[in-house]
């Protein structure tokens, strides 16, 4: 579970070293007091368990060489006051002191020790070379420890997590939970003594690595000038434009002040599972994209783009990131710089206060079974709402029931059992009025009594047996991605245009992220449709290539492809190239032929790149000069097609290389974007609306395939002087002719 083991192995090893008199033990149920039922550590979901109990130093070495753990827990004795752990007393011998020289290499990535005042243990593994050590630092009780290490093993065994997060998540169970019990005190000498009780954790927090090589060449370029930059603010490399939503929170326990220590205890722990989601996420796929109205005017050289995520959990999510174009167009890069913007620089999750003086217990058998719940609302991105109710309908994921949950925006946790209820409800009666306030429809779970009896004290009610069936919940993963706001994902997404600006005439800047310390009230933005045609921006300059290839017009086909597989390659886009080499390359199919990149990119550099925008006719000058096109073709939305293939393929080839025509307007001198037509008798280009004669048909009707041959002012006027010579009143193809 370091930033290394914890997201590459699917299994995860366990080693629990149990000592003392060790039973699996359950509190029986008294006269005024509610059982607890103490959770068995078992392997379940990716954590495989191993148990020793009581072992020798020689048999502790033979399993950890055996298993070789992930995880080690060891746990003190468990003394005749079953509210206190003891020392780590193996059979009759105390391993405090030489703990640390018992385990030999290959190390755990964590070790747990629930044992008091384990500080100078922990020390001494952190320095041996275990990267993260859990300690406690006082007294604790046994039902705050079980409750912890439930939380811990709970996001352990269902997600792929960083060490970190999962203690911060377990972390925040445990204050949300213990730290106002009642069980966080003791009596000694006559006086009620308060225990500042609370698990601690040894190692440093992850880092996101945005490190490659062209990156670190930079670096040390720059690294003179940032001394002097130290001052200055410095942008964001991208920005995520995100909306906040509201979500319903039914939090199991009794009704309680929603103060800031319970809110922001909750605050982290779903932080904390937002960010395993963030950490084990990959990039899926990227496309350019309009920005959003909200953005503002962008400077010259940011692109936008629609990143496709699948996160840890498989949960399918959208988001619209803004940058430059050495971030945005190299897809390792990106995924870093995404997760680094969420995890270190966002805040996801804020409490929404709450305009009601206190909300009532609102209890239904299918949430919580029936326990008691209040409500919470926080504020979060959509995204993340989607992937919260996502994981509420997994029935094996218990993240959220470690932090109390047990329904969603109106899901419930399906995972949720009553003795999870149990547990939690043992933390939180204050005192013994509580127990009256709990329903008479949610039977408390006895360990110790037989299921057959329950059911049968059940079946004397039959209204009782039939509203208490069960809820049935789907196990299957549902597609579905988060395109912000239903207006805009509705929208086409038009391709980029060049804006007619000089490439890296204008420094990027980025306005910096929005962090609101506290929300009243969702941020909900009004999209309205476009009216006008949206028109992107130049993409920065990219780094060349360098290759040695002949210029495009010149250049074979097959020193082109082998060409733009090693620059794929060298950006790290390795899906496009497959196994098979030269002779699959592309993996693309089009009109039941493989993707003709060859003829696309000369036609598309050759009408000014892909910038230009609408001054390319996709279909009718591209296409028809590709090897995918057929003359009884039918195909419908094939301009389309090709620029999303152009993007995936060659737009990133085409920055890095010179091999766009630099053309300008022959009307109006600049190579600004517009609808481009190229003349039929001198072959200059124009913009078709810088034309303003009158009698010229549409820009279709020049651009399509088969379609009118455009000339310009200039030949226009000087065939018009010819044909005014000729005193015979030829025809038009005879002066043609005659001149020819």
């Amino acid at each position: 579970m370091s930033s290394v083991k914890s997201l590459a192995r699917e299994r995860c090893s366990l080693l629990a070293v149990l000592c003392g008199n060790y039973v699996n033990r359950l509190i029986e149920e008294t006269e005024g007091r509610v059982p607890y039922p103490f959770p068995e550590i078992a392997s379940a979901g990716r954590v495989e368990v191993h148990k020793l109990i009581n072992p020798t130093f020689d048999q502790f070495k033979e399993a950890q060489r055996s298993v070789q753990p992930i995880i080690l827990f060891c746990q003190g004795e468990q003394l005749s006051d079953i509210e206190e752990i003891g020392s780590l007393i193996w059979g009759t011998s105390d391993a405090s002191d030489s703990i640390a020289s018992l385990i030999d290499p290959p190390l755990p990535t964590i070790v747990y020790l629930e044992v008091p005042s384990g500080e100078e243990i922990a020390q001494s593994l952190h320095l041996k070379g275990v990267p993260y050590v859990i300690y406690w630092k006082n007294q604790f009780s046994s039902y705050s420890a079980s409750h912890f290490r439930e939380a811990l093993l709970s996001c352990v065994q269902s997600s792929l997590s960083h060490t970190w997060d999962a203690f911060q998540l377990a972390n925040a169970s445990f204050r949300l939970y213990c730290s106002k019990s009642n069980r966080m005190s003791r009596e000694t000498d006559g006086q009620k003594v308060h225990i500042k009780l609370g698990p601690h954790l040894l190692g440093v927090a992850p880092k996101i690595p945005i490190s490659t090589a062209e990156t670190n060449k930079a670096e040390v370029e720059e690294e003179e000038e940032e001394e002097e930059q130290d001052s200055s603010e410095t942008s964001p490399a991208i920005k995520i434009y995100e909306e906040d939503v509201d979500i319903r929170l039914l939090i199991c326990g009794m009704q309680c002040a929603q103060d800031a220590f319970l809110l922001g205890s909750l605050e982290d722990g779903l932080s904390a599972l937002l960010n395993v989601e963030i950490r084990g996420s990959k990039l899926q796929n990227r496309v350019s994209a309009a920005p959003p109205l909200e953005a503002g005017t962008l400077n010259h050289g940011i692109v936008t783009m629609r990143c496709d995520l699948t996160t840890c959990n498989s949960t399918h999510i959208s988001l619209l990131v803004s940058g430059g174009a050495e971030s945005c167009f190299d897809d390792q890069l990106l995924e870093m710089h995404i997760k680094n913007e969420l995890i270190e620089k966002t805040r996801l999750v804020c409490p929404v206060p709450s305009s009601e003086k206190s909300y009532g217990p609102q209890n239904s058998l299918t949430v919580a079974c029936g326990a008691p719940v209040f409500e919470v609302r926080m504020a979060v991105p959509k995204w993340a709402s989607q992937v919260l109710k996502h994981l509420a309908k997994e029935a094996s994921y218990r993240s959220l029931v470690a932090l109390g949950i047990a329904s969603l925006d109106g899901t419930p946790v399906a995972s949720f059992d009553r003795r999870d209820a149990n547990r939690l409800l043992f933390f939180c009666r204050d005192n013994e009025k509580e127990l009256q306030n709990i329903p008479s429809n949610f039977h408390l779970l006895r360990c110790s009594s037989c299921p057959t009896e329950d059911r049968a004290k059940r079946s004397a009610n039959p209204k009782l047996v039939s509203s208490m069936r069960p809820v049935p919940h789907s196990r299957k993963h549902k597609l579905g991605l988060y395109f912000g706001s239903e207006k805009s994902s509705n929208r086409q997404e038009p391709s980029a245009v060049n804006s007619g600006n000089k490439p890296g005439s204008v420094s990027v800047t980025i306005p910096a992220v929005k962090q609101n310390l506290v929300r009243s009230a969702p941020k909900v933005v009004h999209r309205k449709p476009l009216s006008q045609p949206v028109v992107p921006i130049n993409p920065l300059p990219m780094k060349k290539h360098g290759c040695t290839r002949l210029p495009i017009p010149i250049c074979s086909e097959e020193e082109f492809l082998k060409d733009v597989m090693q620059f794929l390659v060298q950006r790290g886009h390795t899906k496009l190239v497959p196994q098979g080499g030269l002779s699959e390359f592309p993996d693309a199919i089009l009109n039941a032929k493989r993707l003709d990149l060859y003829n696309l990119y000369k036609e598309v550099v050759s009408r000014g790149g892909f910038y230009v925008g609408n001054g390319i006719n996709w279909k009718g000058q591209v296409f028809s000069k590709m090897r995918n096109h057929t003359i009884s073709n039918k195909m419908t939305g094939v301009g389309n097609t090709l620029k999303r293939h152009y993007e995936t393929y060659l737009l990133e080839y085409e920055l890095a290389h010179d091999d766009v025509d630099g053309e300008c307007c022959l009307l109006c001198h600049s190579s600004a974007p517009g609808d481009w037509v190229n003349c039929g008798l001198c072959g200059e280009w124009a913009h078709f609306g810088c034309d303003r004669r009158q009698g010229l048909g549409t820009f279709k009707d020049y651009a399509k395939t088969d379609g009118l041959e455009y000339i310009c002012p200039h030949c226009s006027v000087t065939s018009s002087k010819k044909r005014m010579k000729l005193s015979n009143g030829l025809s038009t193809m005879r002066t043609i002719a005659s001149n020819a």
